[in-house]
């Protein structure tokens, strides 16, 4: 079949712009940002936070104190005229060195060591911290993406109950008080959807914050509750939690500054070697000395006895900090323990039971054989365990966290 001329040009012209719209669709389309996981917005926040930044540079300032500490005390190097007739002057030129006694130096460098370790526990304390932080975060983003969800529902339902009233009452089968009643549900729900959609907003809002990252676009994977473990016995695990290490660190630090002020009481000899020229002899002569200061008055005593003190408080700050860590493990893993088996169970039964009940309940209610007093009462039980639901599996999430900060964990999987 032949196409005429001016049909032809149409059909092309048509077929150029239906392939050019199509093209600046598939352009114009953007890609869909892939899910945020809760690794990657862990990273994301170790590799950005200033907090981690300013605690780097505390290690780098810790380290180049070491390198100090190490350093030997300078020379001094002293000239001295007496007189000032050419003929009558005495000229000496000496060089006096320092030589540190009783350990000094060697107790300096293990207190910059020391403090060095502690900048060192500082910022992995700090990394602990920020992990912590950014899985409470993200587990709230989810927890208020689950609410606004649930108000959303919520608002479905309420909507749904209300066309059935409203469908009864002009049937002629239902009150009009039940009709007043069913339009004021519909706006409740509307009331507490804005405000899970606002909760959600400010959700968001802190883990971006925290990653740098825009959230509003992205999805979030929850991620699996491991099957809970045995409560330990043993205090090993209290010994690796962030303030168990902060407190040792701590310990050792004011150790160390101990043995510093015991080796201070050691007086420094100072060693003197020089040349000292007579005029009057006309000769030149060596010049040794050596000097050693009195212990007479300052014994440094008193600096020794407040270091000791320092490292008593440091001993018990520790011995306290393993009990409060003890105590906070037993009670995250009862609380993570708790929560988790409330939420299976509520997920397995509770909530599969209450949306039958409110399924069958509303069927009834349209062919008479229940009130709308009944048809409210389902829905609200059906929207309580969901709710209830929602706070278990939220509760688990924290102690989760809890738990891994408690533990010093600090690995890349939640």
């Amino acid at each position: 079949m032949t196409i005429p001329s001016g049909r032809f040009v149409v059909l092309a012209a048509a077929s150029a712009l239906a392939l050019r719209c199509g093209f600046a669709a598939a352009q114009a389309a953007p890609a869909a940002e892939p899910p945020l996981t809760l690794p990657a917005a862990i990273e994301l926040a170790i590799g950005s936070h200033p907090a981690l930044r300013a605690a780097a540079h505390d290690v780098a300032a810790s380290s180049a104190a070491i390198e100090q500490a190490r350093q030997l005390p300078n020379p001094e190097l002293s000239y001295l005229r007496e007189g000032r007739d050419a003929g009558t002057r005495t000229t000496t030129i000496q060089l006096n060195q320092p030589i540190e006694l009783g350990g000094k130096r060697r107790a300096r460098v293990a207190l910059a060591q020391a403090g060095l370790d502690v900048a060192v526990g500082e910022r992995q304390a700090r990394r602990q911290a920020l992990r912590a932080d950014v899985i409470a975060a993200y587990f709230d983003v989810l927890a208020a993406s689950e609410r606004a969800a649930l108000a959303e529902q919520a608002a479905k339902l309420a909507e749904r109950s209300a066309d059935v009233v409203s469908r009864r009452v002009a049937a002629g089968k239902a009150s009009p008080v039940d009709a007043a009643r069913a339009r004021l549900v519909p706006a409740d729900a509307r009331i507490e959807r804005d405000r899970a959609a606002t909760a959600l907003a400010i959700a968001r809002q802190r883990l971006e914050a925290l990653t740098g990252l825009t959230v509003a676009d992205r999805t979030l994977q929850a991620p699996q509750l491991p099957v809970p473990t045995a409560l330990p016995a043993a205090p090993d695990r209290a010994e690796r939690a962030p303030a168990v290490r902060r407190a040792g660190r701590e310990l050792a630090l004011q150790q160390a500054r101990v043995d510093v002020e015991r080796a201070a009481r050691v007086p420094d000899l100072t060693l003197t070697v020089g040349s000292q020229r007579d005029d009057q002899v006309a000769r030149r002569q060596a010049v040794v000395g050596v000097a050693i200061p009195l212990p007479l008055f300052n014994r440094n005593a008193g600096n020794v006895v407040a270091a000791r003190e320092r490292a008593a408080q440091a001993q018990a700050q520790l011995e306290a900090a393993r009990l409060e860590a003890r105590s906070a493990l037993a009670v995250a893993t009862l609380q993570y323990t708790q929560a988790r088996d409330e939420a299976a169970l509520l997920a397995q039964t509770v909530v599969p039971d209450a949306q039958h009940v409110y399924e069958s309940t509303l069927k009834g209610f349209e062919y008479g054989k229940f009130a709308f007093l009944d048809v409210l009462d389902a829905q609200r039980t059906l929207l309580q365990a969901r709710t209830r639901q929602l706070q278990a599996l939220h509760d688990a999430w924290r102690a989760r966290a809890e738990l891994e900060q408690l533990n010093g964990d600090d690995g890349e999987q939640p």
